[in-house]
């Protein structure tokens, strides 16, 4: 099957899952944090499926590659404030895992997208 959009793309399709998932968790986060940490996990998980988007619609590979680099880090972003949001008790190891496996194996999907685009 030839991809014909970004939406086809296995790595955008699980991390606007992996942002579904974020925003249900910090749905349950306290109001007082709305302007903390459940804005900057949101904003981090939104961040990689849009980045994957906008690299898609440069059309060139190098750009390509610097948007998903850039997609890269926001999920490492994400990952450190799902850990730091489970170490503050805002959140129980048990609803937080998810998130971070999710962030485990899109980690890996996009290297290889990555090293894929590199030798074509």
């Amino acid at each position: 099957m030839a991809i014909q959009s970004y939406q086809d793309l296995e790595v955008w399709q699980k991390a606007m899952h992996l942002a579904e998932q974020v925003y249900q968790l910090t749905a349950s986060f306290p109001r007082e944090e709305l302007f903390g940490l459940t804005s900057q996990m949101r904003r981090a998980a939104t961040s990689v499926p849009a980045n994957i988007a906008e690299g898609w619609a440069r059309r060139g590979t190098k750009e390509f590659l610097h948007f998903l680099n850039i997609a890269a880090g926001s999920l490492r972003e994400l990952e450190t404030y799902t850990l730091l949001a489970q170490r503050v008790g805002l959140a129980a190891p048990v609803t937080t895992q998810p998130i971070l496996d999710w962030i485990h194996v899109l980690s890996k999907q996009m290297v290889n997208l990555q090293r894929s685009l590199r030798r074509s």
